[in-house]
Order: structure tokens, then sequence, then C-alpha cells
């Protein structure tokens, strides 16, 4: 049905749902390997997409009224024969119709009226499903057979390899060694584990000689790693800002574990079966928690969780997240650094 077709994918963001998005790509490319995968993402995330396997072009956007109107124009001329839209919001599905795509498909629960730009509606019978069997529902809702651990296919390239072998080397450490990653960062406050926190795990493994830990994350999170200097004891290695998205895979897949916030990169080392261990406060590690086997979800249990929201108006603040001990993160991550090698 689909094997000669043009298949215009729409997931223009955030780092966590466009990863959850890979299998999409994989599970069609196994069932129709002569089709053609063109995906529409932003432009800071596009780096990532093109190490997709299976994504035969990327398209990056900027997300502003003018570059919309000029990609609806441009992808017109492409002649798809399938879009699917993967993101469910007025801009996506105003995309989908305006591509030129006979036939349209996205979630009959999209949001901002996006469905009414679809010839194909898939049901979600379940909010509490996770995003990446959500996407897939798309696949199997156009015919393609779904295998019972779905395949994240990332490519590996050997250019990005060395680029975070040197990053590596000039930050004091080896990647083929063990070592722990560490992401501290998020886009809500709300997701933010407290500094304080992170740092007692720094050091409680140091002392424990289980390092080193690894700062990731963008350059945004310096004045965070900044701080961190002045709450640890013991000396961390800080790569926050030096690794372009793009080479993240690759350094990620060299990881022993991942200590994280609920963020994009926790999504990518998941993704690489990396054992991830998660602190979640405000949203549902069933929906968006680490996906697949081997990894340790932390939650502080309390009634507003989860909450989904940007704000925290629980008092105590954030008591979701203050609830979980440093302590109880060293005793889950312990056995997997003491054996040594990545649960793969």
């Amino acid at each position: 049905m689909l094997n000669s077709a043009r298949i215009l994918l729409i997931k223009p963001s955030s780092l966590g749902d466009i990863v959850h998005a890979f299998p999409v790509v994989s599970a069609i490319k196994t069932q129709w390997p002569g089709s053609h995968i063109t995906w529409v993402v932003k432009r800071q995330w596009a780096d990532l997409v093109e190490r997709a396997e299976g994504v035969d072009r990327v398209w990056p956007v900027d997300i502003t009224v003018r570059s919309w109107a000029r990609t609806c124009h441009a992808l017109r001329a492409q002649g798809f024969d399938l879009a699917m839209d993967l993101q469910g919001l007025f801009r996506s599905g105003i995309l989908a119709r305006f591509s030129g795509a006979p036939t349209r498909i996205g979630f009959a629960n999209g949001r901002e009226g996006s469905p009414w730009f679809y010839t194909q509606r898939v049901s979600v019978l379940s909010p509490d499903i996770h995003a990446v069997d959500r996407y897939l529902s798309v696949a199997v809702a156009l015919g393609a057979s779904i295998p019972g651990k779905p395949r994240f296919g990332f490519r590996l390239l050997e250019k990005d390899m060395a680029t975070v072998r040197d990053l590596c080397r000039r930050g004091g450490f080896s990647m083929d060694r063990p070592w722990v990653a560490m992401n501290i960062g998020a886009r809500w406050p709300t997701k933010r584990w407290p500094l304080e926190s992170f740092a007692a795990v720094v050091d409680q493994l140091y002392e424990a000689r289980l390092d080193p830990v690894v700062m990731i994350g963008g350059s945004e999170e310096r004045v965070y790693t900044n701080r961190m200097r002045a709450l640890t004891a013991r000396p961390f290695i800080d790569l926050s800002g030096a690794i372009p998205l793009g080479c993240l895979p690759a350094l990620l897949s060299k990881a022993t574990a991942m200590i994280t916030n609920d963020s994009g990169p926790m999504h990518i080392a998941a993704a690489l079966g990396v054992p991830v261990v998660a602190m979640f406060g405000p949203t549902s590690a069933t929906r968006t928690g680490p996906y697949g086997d081997g990894h340790q979800v932390l939650i502080g249990q309390v009634p507003c969780s989860p909450c989904y929201s940007r704000v925290c108006r629980h008092d105590p603040e954030l008591e979701c997240l203050h609830l979980i001990k440093p302590t109880q993160v060293v005793d889950v991550i312990r056995p997997l650094l003491a054996a040594q090698i990545p649960c793969r």
C-alpha cells in the first residue's frame, strides 16, 4: 500500500516527543521499505532528526507565521501521498492540509481544531498510555505491524563519536570506561529536582568510588552547574553546552547510567538502552516516563501529583520532588555502576 509512497511526518517539537516518534519511522520503514519519509521539525531539533534511521529528508522550519506559510507552499510541490500529523495542533493540522497530501492522518483528540484537517482520525482510548505507544497507534492504523519491543533507530555516526571522544578527553575522562551522565535541567521549573539533592548524589557517588559524574545539557544549564560547584565537596565533569545536539546520542550511548529530571535527554538515553534513574513530580511516568525496561522512576507521593502544571500551587512548594532523597537515588544506581556494564 505505502511501499512507494511519499510520506510527510509532522512532529516539530519538543525534544522528548521527537524521540518518542522515532519508532513510528522504524515501523513504517520495516513494513514499507520503499517509502520515502520527510520529517518536518523545528530547526533547533533538526540535528537530532538527522540521526534518525529511516528518515530520508529532514525539513527544518522556524515556528513563525511567515515561515509556516512558506513551508506549506514548498511542501505542496513535493507530491506527498500521505501526511501524518503527530503534533496535533492547529498549525500542524494546517500544514498537513496544505501539503496537498490526499490522505491525512492524526489523532481524533488533537487540540485546537486540528482533527478537522484530517481524512483519517485515530482514537486514543485512554489518556494513560505512553506517548511512544500513542504515536505508534497511527502507524498501526495505516496497517504497519509493531514489534513487541519498539525500535528507536539512531544513526551513531563515526564523526559524532570522534567529536565526543575528543570532548571527553579534554574533559579528563574516557567515555569507554564506566561513568554516570547527570542532567539537572528541565524546561519546566516544576520538573527540577533541587540542586542540593543532585550535589549530594555527586558527593556520595564520589565517596563510593562510583564516579566520574558528567553533567550534560545545553549552555543555559551552565549557571546551574556553576552553582553546583559551590554545593559539592567533590569534583564532577561539566560538559553542559559543549556537546552539539546531534552528538548527544553518541555520547549517551557510552554512559553506564543516567540520573536525570524528566527531560529530553532522559528520553534519548532511555531510547539508547541506557539505564535511567529519573525524578518525577508534576508529570506522569506512565505517559512520558523513560520508555522500556531497566529504568527506575522515583516519585514523591503527594495527593496533587501529577498536576501537569508549570507553576506549583502546593504547600509546601514542590513537595513531590523534595520527598525524593539523594540516598534513594544512590541506592538505586549503585548496583548498575558496581556491575560496570551498561544494561543493553
